[in-house]
């Protein structure tokens, strides 16, 4: 007998999480070596929009490392789970990962800017556009390889394949 669909699906949400959480720590690994390179100084703007979605007024210092990772490994946990999601319905492999780096920029942009901490992307500086999304692709690459070697694709549905 198969398991509800409900039950599976929140279990590749869990398990999605797990590979959100190799994939921050995949991210993380790689801008601590590109800082190194570049010295670039640490971004303060994922604690800066937690805070202001916790109500709080942030101003422009830097914030403390500890709402920064709660951030950065939160963020990266809550779209793991989608990633696990798509990985159990079928949904894989390098286009999917491709689909979940706009996913994760889209979801940060959308926080950052609703909450007035971020600036819209074509404002930035060019080096910083594309930091950005190298950081975002390596998480989601990571995060998608993992969920996809560790979720089958057991509610994949041949449904729904032509428009009626």
């Amino acid at each position: 007998m198969t398991p509800p669909r409900g039950r599976t699906l929140l279990k590749a949400a869990a398990t999605g999480t797990v590979a959100g959480l190799a994939g921050v720590a995949a991210m993380t690994a790689a801008e601590k070596l590109e800082q190194a390179l570049t010295h670039r100084p640490n971004s303060y703007v994922p604690a800066r929009t937690l805070l202001t979605l916790l109500g709080r007024k942030p101003g422009d210092e830097p914030q403390s490392a500890a709402w920064n990772h709660t951030m950065h490994w939160g963020t990266g946990a809550a779209l793991g789970a989608l990633r696990g999601i798509w990985s159990v319905t079928g949904i894989r492999g390098p286009l999917a990962n491709t689909w979940h780096t706009v996913v994760r920029l889209a979801t940060d942009q959308t926080l950052e800017n609703a909450t007035g901490v971020g600036a819209p992307p074509p404002t930035w500086d060019r080096q910083d556009q594309v930091v950005d999304v190298l950081h975002k692709s390596i998480y989601s690459w990571a995060a998608g390889t993992v969920s996809d070697a560790l979720i089958r694709p057991v509610l994949e549905s041949r449904r729904g394949t032509s428009s009626h």
